[in-house]
């Protein structure tokens, strides 16, 4: 899937989110839309609207986009999806300071929960007015976000439509675009253009790349002679301007925090470095069918994980072929075959047996939520009983159907109170046990944010409100009480949707405690 399918479909997904959600403040049982979210696994189609609302478009359509440079104000406000889309007001930002969102930024973990990591990815994506202060710094950390997460496309993406035509912008846009591969673009512009990055070593590397390596190979004497480069880049350089001179000289030692650059001269001289350890930003690499299987899938694992890749690239690559090995990603890769050859045979036992194995492995590296959007729909089709089908139903409960999925549940109070909670109208009294007693409550009364989260929202700050709430349940670790706090925040908003699927991941992956 492309970034830009990823985007639409979650464009069209956001559509519904918080108008709907509003109305789930005033029915007993309303119907709640698909997650407001930009992630890329959740791929399922919008609701169809209900008869009593005006029509809508059949489909988003991502338009070209020509790329002018825009003043720093212009730049702070671009995003991938506007209010339209995602719900939110274009005010969002407004009457926050950058500094402030800044540091509330920086305190996103490493793993948010899925619901949570959906709703970062849509406030990072948003197109509204920027905040006070430095509006170019704010694009920035936004971008440095997306990185983490290891979503490079929309990173990218989002320089370009900043247009970054401009010092202050175009050292990330050239490193976003090594990044993904787009180098002679990256050097083309920076060749015709030298003064916007102030990096000698690039400027050698995009000489050489764009046919003139006598001019590079003179930039890097000059360079060399003037002690500008280090000793690392200029034995990188070295090996990539001149591979027969060195062919005598071993390659330069792998580096455990390379920039983008790096990443390419290393690859560049026939040494790749190795993603594992490296930011997820640079897994993006072993996506492009130059290194081995395995690699690939751990790669494609360690993106899904973080949204940054569709759930059916991943099963496309676990199925590709027969393992060959036992143990790790071989062994998930041999219990998603077996799931899905046991689904194709129709047998209940097999099946049932087939999805624990599977689930097992998958919760073990946390690629539940994957997991479910793979194989959710089909299981719903199996006839599964016992344990199995309460397995089925809850795995179908982390996905965008879950509301439709808690019409149906099985016989027992556990599932009953999922059920409900799914539904928006959470029974304390069904709940087993302290920390699901207390997240129920979360959803029995009407929304209230607490203190905090209401003054912000009284002084017009909506999105640091939301984003100081995705935080507060992002960092609660397994305190249902604070996730609680967050969750009247998120409901109190018109987040009905993310407030109910953060609630049913804490309590289906057992978060709260």
């Amino acid at each position: 899937m492309t970034w830009n399918d990823a985007l639409a479909t979650a464009a069209l997904a956001t559509l519904f989110a918080l108008p709907a959600a509003l109305d789930a403040q005033q029915t007993a049982r309303p119907a709640v839309p698909d997650p407001l979210s930009a992630i890329d696994w959740l791929e399922q189609a919008a609701p169809a609207p209900r008869a009593d609302e005006p029509p809508v478009a059949g489909q988003v359509t991502i338009p070209s986009v020509e790329v002018t440079p825009l003043d720093a104000a212009t730049a702070g406000a671009v995003g991938l999806l506007p209010p339209s889309v995602t719900g939110l007001p274009a005010d969002l930002w407004r009457s926050s300071d950058a500094a402030d969102l800044t540091a509330l930024w920086r305190r996103v973990s490493t793993q948010p929960p899925p619901a949570i990591q959906a709703l970062y990815h849509t406030l990072l994506l948003a197109e509204a007015d920027p905040p006070q202060g430095d509006s170019g710094a704010y694009l920035r950390t936004r971008v440095a976000i997306l990185r983490r997460f290891g979503a490079v496309e929309p990173a990218l993406e989002l320089m370009t439509r900043a247009g970054p035509e401009r010092a202050a912008l175009f050292g990330e846009w050239f490193d976003l675009s090594l990044l993904i591969g787009n180098e002679v673009e990256a050097c083309t512009a920076l060749r015709d253009a030298p003064t916007l990055l102030n990096d000698d070593a690039a400027q050698i590397y995009c000489t050489a790349l764009t046919g003139d390596w006598r001019t590079a190979l003179l930039l890097y004497d000059t360079r060399l002679a003037l002690g500008s480069l280090g000793a690392e880049r200029a034995a990188l350089l070295d090996h990539f301007l001149d591979p027969e001179m060195s062919d005598g000289a071993a390659p330069p030692a792998p580096m455990t925090q390379p920039t983008a650059l790096d990443f390419r001269l290393f690859e560049a001289i026939g040494t790749p470095l190795a993603t594992r350890d490296l930011p997820a930003a640079f897994a993006m690499a072993d996506l492009r069918g130059t290194v081995g299987w395995k690699a690939e899938i751990e790669a494609a694992e360690r993106l899904t994980r973080l949204g940054a890749l569709g759930a059916n690239r991943l099963m496309g690559l676990y199925t590709r072929q027969s393992p060959s090995a036992s143990g790790g990603v071989w062994d998930r890769a041999q219990a998603v075959q077996d799931l899905d050859a046991a689904l194709e045979d129709g047998a209940p036992g097999a099946i049932g047996a087939a999805l624990t194995a599977a689930w097992d492995l998958m919760r073990e590296v946390g690629l539940e939520l994957p997991f479910a959007e793979m194989f959710a729909a089909r299981l719903d089709e199996a006839e599964l009983t016992g344990d199995a089908q309460v397995l089925a139903f809850r795995i179908a409960l982390l996905t965008s159907e879950y509301e439709a999925v808690a019409a149906s549940p099985p016989p027992g109070p556990a599932a009953r109170a999922l059920a409900a909670l799914a539904q928006g109208r959470a029974d304390a009294a069904l709940a087993d046990g302290a920390a699901e007693q207390v997240i129920a409550g979360a959803f029995a009364a009407p929304p209230q944010a607490p203190p905090e989260h209401a003054e912000l929202i009284r002084r017009g700050k909506l999105g640091e409100a939301i984003l100081s709430a995705a935080l507060q349940f992002d960092r609660a670790d397994g305190d249902p009480r604070q996730m609680a706090d967050a969750l009247g925040t998120l409901r109190a908003v018109g987040l009905e949707d993310t407030a109910r699927r953060a609630a049913l991941q804490a309590l289906i992956l057992e978060q709260a405690q």
